[in-house]
């Protein structure tokens, strides 16, 4: 990824709680000829000592896992939210007129070995795991011990773990640090005015990275 330096996110305890926080992202891999990806819920397992690893799972009817070439690094992308930034919410742009457009967005790259798994405890620790990690704090909670064991066993058959071994991490948040307070400021203001959820979410991560900076 293009990670200029005022864009940079080295904080691993932040990128940690941006990916729980979106808890998916786009696998993609190599069949040969072509790259294939699928948007899947995810867990980011780490480790004491590394990057740890990535835990999802595809339907078995997806032929991704099936075509992936063994030989080749996988990625994983995790998207945040985006937005336009109109130059005219800058206050610089009434001094001078140098502004352009831009598009700020936050996103991690994993890069690394991607496995399969067609274990069915293995599934079921994962299947477990992210049930848990989403349905925690509800009132009226899912467990997946609700559902009869033969059920909850044949579901586990129609799926494929995905397992990427993570070498790389790659954090980037672009949100207009390379603009003046002022400028900042004003595109927190415009994103606020903004009807889409998106700008919504953005304004609120430069207005978070502006007080742990």
């Amino acid at each position: 990824m293009y990670i200029p330096p005022a864009f940079a996110v080295d904080d691993v305890e932040r990128v940690a709680e941006f990916v729980d926080q979106v808890g998916a992202a786009d696998i993609v891999t190599f069949d040969g000829e072509q790259p294939i990806s699928s948007l899947v819920p995810v867990m980011w397992e780490r480790s004491a000592d590394g990057p740890g690893r990535l835990l999802a799972h595809v339907s078995i009817a997806n032929d991704q896992w099936r075509t992936t070439r063994t030989d080749m690094r996988a990625l994983a992308i995790v998207h945040g939210p985006q937005a336009y930034i109109s130059p005219s919410w800058y206050p610089s742009k009434r001094e001078h007129g140098r502004a352009v457009p831009t598009w700020n967005y936050a996103s991690v790259h994993f890069t690394g070995r991607v496995a399969f798994h067609r274990e069915t405890e293995w599934l079921r620790d994962v299947v477990t795991r992210l049930t848990d990690k989403h349905e925690a704090g509800r009132a009226d909670r899912w467990h997946v011990t609700d559902a009869p064991t033969s059920y909850i066993d044949g579901q586990l058959r129609g799926i494929v773990g995905v397992e990427l071994l993570i070498e790389r991490v790659e954090a980037k948040a672009k949100l207009s640090q390379n603009r003046s307070e002022a400028d900042q400021a004003g595109a927190i203001d415009g994103l606020r005015g903004e009807s889409a959820p998106s700008s919504i979410e953005v304004a609120e991560l430069m207005e978070h990275r502006a007080r742990f900076s």
